[in-house]
């Protein structure tokens, strides 16, 4: 069944593996967004994912028939390595990837391989615990600017009308040499630092706004950005959501939060499908 307004995009903040066995605030928003989207779209066909943590140089679909949870970090508790993801992928879907990609001129690559990492499988393993939804990996492009990929969340946009969950996993904020800088690193629970908050809410203003070209430029529009940005591969995948949902409604910030100070795992959802899907969260909660 298609759904009807179509899903909405998402950008969910995965911060740390220890998210898995440390859910918090994040965790519990995650284990409500599944049955949210069910609740108000139906079940996904599947999901279209990119995470930071898979890169390359272009687009690459990783259309593998089954996945499993890669253990891609070290020095954290041996619990988080016992912890297992396996779903299913799904030809189809990564077909019909390739095939938009393509129509987009952006030259995808089709991979047979497996394996789901730490941004992907540790944000679903709430929201679909089971481990029974397709999910179709797309390595990101970091040294491609947002603009570009704005683009690539375009060409993925007609999966939303289609049934499949697009998602963009990074963080909102990732400066990690702040974070590591500190010994003792400081607590999860940390009260938040000053520009953390202040760039959460500059791009929950420029977002409420519409603003497409303040969020891209946002490294001079902003000097928050490149501070809390080092690097920006953990920022880029809110433009493939973006593109992919687009900014004809006002984007929807799902769920706000902040761990350890200034890493923040705010959530946004993005198309006319997510002011439905705030809806459906806030009826859970």
């Amino acid at each position: 069944m298609i759904p009807n307004p179509p899903l909405p995009a998402l950008f969910l903040s995965h911060g740390s593996p220890m998210l898995a066995i440390e859910p918090g605030a994040t965790g519990a928003f995650l284990a409500r967004l599944g049955p949210a989207i069910e609740a108000a779209f139906g079940r996904p066909r599947a999901i279209v994912v990119v995470s930071p943590h898979t890169p390359a140089p272009q687009p690459v679909v990783l259309d593998s028939p089954a996945h499993h949870a890669v253990h891609d970090f070290g020095g954290f508790p041996e619990a988080l390595y016992r912890l297992r993801y396996e779903p299913p992928g799904s030809a189809a879907v990564a077909e019909r990837v390739m095939a938009l990609l393509t129509a987009r001129g952006l030259q995808p690559q089709r991979s047979p391989e497996a394996g789901l990492d730490h941004g992907v499988w540790t944000v679903l393993r709430f929201a679909w615990p089971g481990a029974d939804l397709p999910v179709v990996p797309v390595a990101l492009s970091p040294d491609q600017p947002p603009a570009a990929q704005w683009a690539l969340g375009e060409a993925l946009a007609p999966l939303c009308a289609e049934g499949v969950l697009v998602m963009g996993s990074g963080s909102l904020t990732h400066d990690l040499r702040r974070l590591f800088a500190v010994r003792p690193m400081p607590a999860s629970d940390a009260p938040e630092e000053a520009d953390c908050a202040a760039f959460r809410d500059w791009v929950a203003g420029r977002c409420a706004a519409r603003d497409r070209e303040a969020l891209i430029d946002y490294r001079r529009r902003t000097p928050l950005g490149a501070a809390l940005h080092p690097t920006d591969e953990h920022w880029l995948p809110f433009y493939i959501a973006a593109g992919a949902g687009g900014f004809e409604a006002v984007p929807q910030r799902l769920h706000a939060g902040v761990t350890h100070g200034s890493l923040a795992m705010d959530a946004y959802g993005f198309g006319p499908g997510a002011e439905r899907l705030a809806q459906a969260l806030a009826v859970l909660r």
